[in-house]
């Protein structure tokens, strides 16, 4: 929230430095993140006065002036059309840097004639948009700043401008005129009156307002007035210097007027072209989906359902709390206007804003909670000043629904205070303070201001008295232990489920890496991200453009800093969130590791060796059982394209359920990422692993059978592109009763079998339950196994 030091005190009457107001503000809650000085940019410019002004020799626009300055008289070329005799101007000198064209003066040559200097216009000093000529004071001394000719004259237009960090529980300080009520409570000041008296309608409003049934709940009260007879054009001055200060452009006058109140009092408006209205009927209701509109940004915006939208007879107007549409936004040519203010739901507008990824002031504030009892008077205020600006002659006001009743009550315990807060205030302290907030007391009840959502008991009343009378003091002191025994467990199973990842990666010689959660976007690229949705809007540095789309990122860039430095062999992995998108939902826990160079140092016995995909896929299957992953699980490929295609597996309970995948990085991803490969690395998403049916510390009682297992080898030929865990799978699904295990301990390649067949040989183990197997019985399950297999693979048994 940004706004001026004048604009501050045309609501609060004061005499406080720029310093007191800065440090009574963040004292009050209301941090400070900066203050611009805006005359610091003007400090070299000083005052001059042309002595004399001739056409130049060899240019009919160029004139040749002799200027004094506090450095005597200085010829100076000039282009402007009023750069004339007898006229005090603001002088550039050489070595003077002029912000409105990025140039530092220098002496140079025009047209063979030497200029020692500028005089400068008002856009080359960017004090507004005026450069069709130079700037003439009215008075001043030759050689003085002029930045202290403004700041006696004109101090509006070197202001200091303030900029707070608001929090999301404060809405009322969104509004120039809440923040000043702060300091006021404060006493470094007296709240200024800024009422209007109602406007008296002079015609019946010719635009009707309505609002569907069932949109109630989205837009309870909607007001308006149309205004007509009135003259658009540039803004007043004093409107372009307050909106300029605080970054923004002004556009005409009817649409400065919205944005001076959206800052101003916390309370957006919007104001149609009325000639524009089909119908002269506007309707608040909800969208059924799939509705377009262009917006006033010159986007077009499609709806889904139960969006809050405003319609005329024959077409969508506007986005309601977000954003006005482009074809009734008023232009130069607008004679007739219609005046709009309304109350949005917060939690509904979050909500269309959000999908539509449109940030605009006026979703800010309402989101947030503006103030709803003031909905009518901002129609009043508005129309007051477009009356004294633009002229024209007011309708009657008209209304559809009406405004919510949020009032409410709470007890003033004056003791309070000293019981949470550790202060000292007297209850005639206390209540004048809440007073001075706008609260309402009767008796021991402090009913609470319209404008103040966040208030919603009495420890908030108690923090509004220990806030206004200064946080600094406060004294934390410790409470007395309530309850005896041990307490109830905080942690989630989510985050018990986290702690056993990073306790089992540990445990198995991994080093737990902590990386930004911002990468480069080509690195983001590579693991399936690095789009607008995550791009962020200002990065700390230019290689974290993004939100990361995986933890594999960070591990490799990590790997590759280790092996430049001389370490080959490394096993890391990270525990943290990933992103799919900037949208709450759009994010989710990874636990991810990669495995780099050898299984130890080199060695004369040869026991070291490369680290390969088996080994990778023990440490993943160690980590799913310690975070309570089931033991049986299906292993199969279809991976995202960074892992190497005929080197990596996905475990899943099912072909959907992913828990986790483990293999190679494909050579195209090290390359990119400066890996000396191969290398081996794993992702398990936790929230994916079922949680248990039944809690308990306890563990189940193991089962085992007394009867004999038996074990049987089948051998089929098969296609040389089948997958081993194809025939596991089908062998498997037998008989899930009395399969034990499946495992594959041969394969053979060519030979007899010809071109692009293979042999997998696979032990079956039966495990009886209730009685030991007959030689019937393993024939019977046998017979299942190669009956399985050969419909899942084509395949046949060997002879």
């Amino acid at each position: 929230m940004k706004f001026t030091l004048s604009w501050l005190k045309d609501h609060l009457d004061t005499t406080a430095s720029v310093d007191e107001i800065t440090y009574a503000l963040t004292d009050l809650g209301l941090e400070v993140e900066g203050v611009e000085d805006r005359g610091a940019k003007l400090a070299d410019f000083t005052l001059g006065y042309v002595k004399s002004a001739e056409k130049h020799p060899d240019a009919d626009r160029l004139r040749v002036c002799q200027v004094e300055t506090d450095e005597g008289v200085q010829q100076i070329i000039c282009g402007a059309p009023n750069a004339r005799e007898g006229i005090t101007v603001v002088v550039a000198k050489p070595g003077v840097y002029v912000p409105g064209i990025d140039t530092t003066i220098g002496v140079g040559k025009i047209r063979g004639i030497e200029s020692f200097g500028m005089m400068a216009s008002e856009r080359e000093l960017e004090l507004s948009e005026e450069h069709d000529g130079i700037i003439e004071l009215p008075s001043g001394n030759v050689g003085d700043r002029f930045i202290d000719w403004l700041a006696e004259n004109d101090p509006a237009k070197v202001d200091p401008v303030i900029e707070i960090a608001i929090t999301p529980n404060r809405p009322d300080a969104l509004g120039v005129r809440g923040i000043a009520r702060d300091l006021a409570a404060r006493g470094l000041g007296t709240l200024i009156k800024r009422d209007t008296p109602a406007i008296e309608g002079k015609f019946p409003c010719p635009v009707t307002v309505s609002i569907d049934e069932d949109t109630l709940d989205q837009c309870p009260v909607f007001y308006g007035r149309v205004i007509r007879g009135v003259k658009n054009g540039p803004s007043p001055e004093w409107l372009q210097d307050a909106l300029r200060a605080i970054g923004l452009r002004p556009i005409s006058f009817l649409v400065d007027v919205t944005n001076f109140f959206t800052y101003d009092r916390n309370r957006p408006l919007h104001v149609f072209d009325a000639d524009k209205i089909a119908g002269n009927t506007l309707r608040v209701h909800r969208a059924k989906g799939g509705e377009t509109l262009l917006g006033l940004d010159d986007k077009e915006y499609t709806f889904a359902e139960g969006m809050t939208l405003i319609s005329d007879a024959e077409k969508i107007e506007s986005i309601g709390g977000v954003m006005g549409g482009a074809e009734t936004g008023c232009s130069m040519d607008t004679v007739n206007v219609f005046v709009e203010a309304a109350y949005f739901d917060p939690v509904r507008t979050a909500y269309t804003g959000r999908a539509l990824k449109i940030n605009s002031d006026a979703r800010y504030r309402f989101e947030r909670g503006i103030d709803p009892e003031w909905t009518p008077n901002g129609v009043e205020h508005a129309t007051r000043m477009i009356l004294d600006i633009a002229g024209g002659e007011a309708s009657e006001m008209v209304v559809a629904g009406k405004i919510p009743d949020f009032s409410r009550a709470y007890k003033l315990d004056a003791a309070r205070v000293q019981s949470l807060v550790g202060m000292t205030i007297s209850e005639a302290d206390q209540r004048k303070t809440l007073t001075a907030l706008g609260f309402r007391l009767e008796g021991n009840m402090a009913h609470v201001p319209s404008w103040r959502p966040d208030v919603q008991g009495e420890a908030d009343l108690v923090e509004e008295v220990a806030r206004i009378a200064s946080l600094t003091k406060l004294e934390g002191r410790p409470l007395p232990r309530l309850t005896t025994g041990i307490p109830k467990p905080i942690l989630s199973p989510m985050q018990r489920r986290e702690a056993a990842a990073r306790r089992a990666c540990a445990a198995l010689g991994y080093n737990e890496c902590v990386s930004y959660s911002f990468i480069d976007q080509p690195s983001a690229a590579l693991f399936g991200g690095g789009t607008d949705e995550t791009r962020l809007e200002n990065p700390i540095s230019n290689d974290m453009s993004h939100m990361r789309p995986a933890l594999l990122p960070a591990l490799l860039q990590a790997a590759a800093r280790n092996q430049a430095r001389g370490f080959p062999d490394m096993a890391l992995f990270e525990v943290g969130p990933v992103f799919t998108g900037g949208e709450p939902g759009e994010q989710h826990m990874q636990v991810s590791g990669v495995l780099i160079g050898r299984t130890g140092p080199k060695d004369v016995h040869g026991a070291s060796r490369p680290v390969d995909l088996f080994d990778v896929k023990a440490d993943v299957e160690a980590v799913l059982s310690a975070i309570g992953a089931p033991a049986k699980v299906q292993i199969n490929r279809n991976g995202a394209e960074w892992w190497h295609p005929g080197r990596h597996g996905q475990i899943c309970l099912g072909p959907k359920k992913v828990l986790g995948v483990f293999g190679e990085i494909h050579p195209r991803v090290l390359a990119a990422l400066d890996v000396k490969g191969p290398a081996m690395g794993f992702t398990i998403w936790p929230a994916e692993v079922p949680m248990p049916r039944k809690s308990g510390a306890t563990r189940p009682a193991l089962k085992t059978s007394a009867l004999q297992a038996v074990e049987r080898d089948f051998a089929f030929v098969v296609d040389a592109d089948i997958d081993a865990m194809t025939l596991v799978n089908a062998a498997m699904g037998a008989d899930k009763a009395l399969i034990d295990d499946v495992r594959v301990f041969d394969e053979f390649i060519g030979g007899a079998l010809g071109e692009g067949k293979k042999s997998l040989a696979l032990t079956v183990r039966m495990q009886p339950v209730e009685q030991t197997l007959k030689d019937a019985d393993i024939e019977a399950v046998g017979a299942k196994v190669v009956e399985k297999v050969t419909k899942a693979t084509g395949g046949v048994l060997r002879g």
